[in-house]
């Protein structure tokens, strides 16, 4: 099994209910396990600011799916749940990214890995060093740059999500 790391933002409808289904998802996902989830923040939005403010969070998953596997039963899990995508960064009923596949370094169209924009978002650090306090991910050191932009506008909002 290989750890990865989701990043997942809701800002429409019931944003909790949507980031609750898109981890009852996820862990309904074969050959794949929710191990931790972080706490939730709510953020204001980035890029297209005429919208709600998103809540987010992170959960680290065990795998067993390769990343592109992985990435496309994402892309169908926030085609089921109700995505629309049409406007660049617009409101979204659940978005998820994933930010970091264990042991895997990828710069392709269909997918890089890290996440490209993952060290210029407080709203995927801070929810990230929750998951791993001592602020190494797997191939990825981040409390110096969490540290650099600050929390500022990332606000706790509900403890951990439950995992049942």
């Amino acid at each position: 099994m290989n750890s990865a790391v989701l990043g997942l933002g809701s800002n429409m409808g019931n944003r909790m209910n949507n980031l609750r289904k898109a981890v009852t998802a996820i862990s309904r996902l074969p050959e794949t396990k929710v191990i931790k989830a972080s706490n939730i923040y709510e953020t204001k939005p980035v890029g297209y600011l005429e919208q709600d403010d998103f809540l987010n969070l992170n959960i680290l998953i065990e795998t067993n799916l390769s990343p592109y596997t992985l990435l496309g039963s994402c892309l169908g899990i926030e085609s089921c749940l109700g995505r629309v995508r049409s406007i660049k960064d617009g409101p979204r009923k659940i978005d998820i990214d994933l930010l970091i596949y264990e042991s895997v370094r990828l710069e392709t169209f269909e997918l890089t890995l890290p996440h490209p924009r993952i060290l210029e978002r407080p709203f995927v650090l801070k929810p990230l060093l929750d998951l791993y306090p001592s602020g190494r991910a797997p191939g990825l050191f981040f409390s110096p740059k969490l540290n650099e932009l600050g929390t500022e506008g990332v606000e706790l909002y509900a403890e951990k999500i439950s995992l049942d």
